[in-house]
């Protein structure tokens, strides 16, 4: 049985345009065709599929990321967080919340090149110590690097100058400096994100929970005023 497929001569264009034409299929030409843009389709579909699984902000946006994984956080826990950052990185949870919100700021580099400093000054073979500085070097501080951090001119000129010989502390005053951007920057603002607010059940800044941290008070009352 033939079967009648007709092309409109807007999709083609070297035919002229007030002419219509159509094409005769078999069966057998029908089916192969439809084979074929079924694959084509599940091709397009597990590459939608990889670059979503992608941690690069570069070819996911923020609506496309997978959703965020079941809180297994205990609310007890996630204060703690609070009472200062050395405290959150302590934590294998912490760093994960903390990146996942630096993911929301375009700014996950910041805490993946810590971490990978913090493994860095581990290792204790001098040939994977050469090529973990090569790699570091690759992926953050060299001008074309995909994850480059912000730091200064001098700071990376000392880097450029030791990282093919590297000793364990060639990355520390890079390291130092990205800390203290996350601490005096991120942080905060880490604090009041729905994300953490969202895992100690808070539903205003930590600012406005009356609980005592470690160098102030929140919403002490004042002497002589009536008890709440």
């Amino acid at each position: 049985m033939k079967i009648f497929v007709f092309l409109f001569p807007q999709f083609n264009f070297s035919a002229p345009k007030e002419e219509a034409y159509f094409k005769m299929l078999s069966e057998d030409e029908l089916l192969a065709c439809r084979m074929k843009e079924t694959h084509l389709r599940n091709k397009k579909s597990r590459l939608s599929l990889l670059l979503t699984k992608s941690g690069s902000h570069e070819n996911v946006s923020p609506e496309k990321r997978p959703p965020a994984k079941p809180n297994h956080i205990a609310p007890d826990m996630a204060l703690r967080w609070s009472d200062s950052f050395e405290e959150l990185l302590s934590h294998v949870d912490g760093v994960e919340v903390f990146t996942r919100f630096l993911r929301t700021e375009f700014s996950e580099e910041n805490i993946e090149f810590w971490l990978a400093c913090e493994d860095f000054k581990t290792t204790e073979s001098s040939t994977k110590l050469q090529s973990k500085a090569k790699q570091i070097h690759a992926i953050f501080i060299d001008k074309e690097a995909p994850k480059e951090i912000n730091i200064d001119h001098a700071t990376k000129a000392a880097i450029e100058k030791n990282f093919l010989q590297p000793t364990t502390s060639c990355f520390d005053a890079a390291q130092d400096k990205i800390y203290s951007l996350m601490k005096r920057d991120c942080y905060p603002r880490f604090l009041t994100s729905d994300i953490y607010l969202t895992l100690t059940k808070r539903t205003g800044p930590p600012s406005m929970t009356r609980r005592r941290s470690r160098s102030f008070v929140f919403n002490e009352r004042p002497e002589g005023t009536a008890a709440w």
